[in-house]
């Protein structure tokens, strides 16, 4: 027997409209860009001061901190792609560009819920990610770290694409499927700067 109109609908009696997605993707983005910020020291790094105060952290734990923020973010993103309803812009507004307001579709209590948990994981995300980012520049400032300029081309042309992310202002859906592949290539750019630790 099949269902009435009524029952059909009842799934979607008991939803509200929820904020912005892209209020979540932009500062996942942003501890993205972040972290390619690194490509500047391959420049900006060779005017330093040697009276600066040196960093107390290790550069090993700081390395290793900005390894785990980059697969975080890859699973942050990964958390968008599982989703495409709250955060992916899927349905009528698929074909919007990057915008406040025009991605918000109604949701039920689970999805509000994972909204909520979400942004919760990228404000902290965010702040790691700035915090370890700036130790690991502090350290290849000061020569604990010594890579190869082709590394920070890599860091330097996944920050092209957050700028292209930005300034195309694609739809939702292409800056999470972006986003997702620059956290990945982010966790390999960061191991390869593991390897030319000094004293590792």
């Amino acid at each position: 027997m099949s269902r009435s109109k009524p029952e059909e609908d009842a799934n979607d009696t008991d939803t509200r409209m929820s904020p912005d997605p892209f209020a979540a993707v932009l500062p996942a983005l942003a501890a993205l860009g972040a972290i390619t910020s690194i490509a500047a020291i391959n420049w900006s790094g060779q005017d330093k001061l040697a009276t600066r105060t040196r960093t107390k952290r290790k550069t090993g734990a700081a390395l290793r901190d900005l390894e785990t923020c980059c697969l975080g973010l890859a699973e942050i993103f990964r958390r968008f792609q599982r989703h495409p309803r709250v955060f992916a812009g899927e349905g009528g507004q698929a074909a919007a560009p990057l915008k406040f307001g025009v991605h918000g579709q109604r949701i039920r209590a689970d999805a509000q819920r994972l909204y909520l948990q979400l942004i919760n994981d990228i404000a902290s995300m965010l702040v790691l990610a700035a915090q370890n980012a700036f130790d690991v520049m502090t350290a290849i400032e000061d020569g604990d770290i010594d890579a190869p300029e082709e590394v920070f081309f890599g860091f330097g042309e996944q920050q092209d694409r957050l700028n292209t992310i930005i300034q195309s202002r694609v739809t939702l859906r292409v800056a999470v499927d972006t986003g997702a592949e620059i956290a990945e290539r982010l966790v390999a750019l960061v191991r390869e700067l593991k390897k030319y630790q000094k004293g590792a």
